[in-house]
């Protein structure tokens, strides 16, 4: 019996060592010209990624949440929206506005103080040579010319009443009151960043700082790339707006007086603490344009840049619901009551309704309206706060 159970043993070990040789053996190599075969499939399984509807679904290309900063991916215009080295005028204006201030200044104000540089230099240059000494010995005694001065006093009046034609339409265009339906957009100074709402699409609010380089940033913070914009305008959030549609532009500051300029809106509005700044304008040409604040504002006042992003009415709404907010009714006029501080329904007079009622009792106990979405843009993965971004 032990004998017999030994050789059993010794079959057994045999057979173990034969079958892993067989597993650890390399494979024959497949003969030229044929198809590499395909590892079998366990039973009721595929081995081929799914090609149908159960596959899994990416988002349109023109998707406001493909973009990093939250807002459409687009392309910059190294021409329209932004300085160029070497560039010797006004920026390419976008806007009636500006289209009509850029004809203003190259066709009727350069024109003009040209001329007069000239007249003037002609003027000293005949002096000079028709009075000098040696060919007017004797000077004359001449005290005044009724002509002439009539001449020099009429004429600057005939020049300043031409120019200031159009230049009071102009100024009369930048602060004309926005339409009904225009997208209103608040915004906000800081030191040393920009916040923004949209009182009129849910309450949605956007914190934008500057991107910093490469060189500067912090571990996990992304840096500026050439795709977000130049050195010192790219910002890490992006503010979205329909092209084509008037735009009701109100500016505020939480410190001191700040201003926010696009040149190439002819834009710049100041946003000085208590007080509510407001004008309209339309873009005509979507696009990606930069600025900066415009007012001497501290330390840091160089790094708070501004970008606008301007596309489609139907990309806007999507962008919208992306952020959670909502469009109003087509021609609704503005419903948001943005008062000024201390003002009856302003943020102080809530806050000190608040401290009343909590020595005394809500008046009553009526439903309130439910509170406005708002949802901050924040794709952008930089864990610092806001205003931190340059430091």
């Amino acid at each position: 019996m032990p004998s017999r159970m030994k050789a059993l043993a010794i079959a057994a070990g045999l057979g173990c060592a034969a079958l892993s040789g067989a597993a650890f053996a390399k494979p024959a190599a497949a003969p030229a010209g044929a198809a590499p075969q395909a590892a079998a499939a366990p039973a009721g399984a595929a081995n081929t990624a799914p090609t149908t509807a159960a596959a899994p679904t990416t988002a349109a290309p023109t998707s406001p949440l493909l973009a990093q900063d939250g807002a459409p991916a687009i392309a910059i215009d190294p021409k329209v929206g932004l300085p160029i080295d070497g560039r010797i005028g006004l920026q390419p204006q976008v806007t009636k506005n500006g289209e009509f201030a850029h004809w203003m200044h190259n066709d009727v104000l350069l024109p003009v103080i040209t001329a007069i540089c000239v007249l003037v230099l002609l003027l000293l240059a005949w002096v000079v040579f028709r009075f000098r000494r040696a060919a007017n010995p004797v000077p004359s005694k001449t005290s005044h010319n009724t002509f002439i001065e009539v001449l020099w006093t009429l004429g600057p009046v005939v020049v300043l009443v031409l120019i200031a034609i159009p230049s009071i339409g102009l100024l009369q265009a930048q602060f004309k009151p926005a339409p009904a339906g225009a997208v209103t957009l608040k915004a906000i100074g800081n030191q040393w960043y920009w916040t923004y709402q949209y009182p009129d699409h849910g309450g949605i609010e956007i914190t934008a700082n500057m991107l910093k380089e490469k060189d500067q940033v912090s571990p996990g913070e992304r840096a500026r790339t050439d795709v977000d914009g130049p050195r010192l305008l790219a910002v890490d959030n992006r503010i979205v707006l329909p092209v084509g549609v008037p735009i009701r532009l109100i500016t505020t500051s939480n410190d001191v007086i700040h201003s926010w300029a696009i040149p190439a809106f002819w834009m710049k509005l100041d946003a000085v603490p208590g007080r509510l700044n407001e004008t309209s304008f339309t873009i005509e040409k979507p696009g990606l344009y930069f600025g900066q604040c415009s007012e001497l504002c501290g330390a840091r006042h160089g790094f708070m840049p501004i970008a606008v992003q301007a596309v489609s009415p139907a990309q806007f709404a999507a962008w919208i619901a992306a952020k959670g907010g909502k469009m109003p009714g087509a021609a609704t006029p503005s419903a948001a009551v943005i008062p000024q501080p201390g003002a009856e329904g302003s943020a102080a007079e809530a806050t000190q309704a608040n401290a009343a009622e909590a020595v005394t009792g809500p008046a009553d106990n009526a439903a309130t309206p439910a509170q406005s979405s708002t949802s901050a843009q924040g794709a952008t993965g930089n864990p610092a706060g806001p205003g931190n971004a340059g430091q």
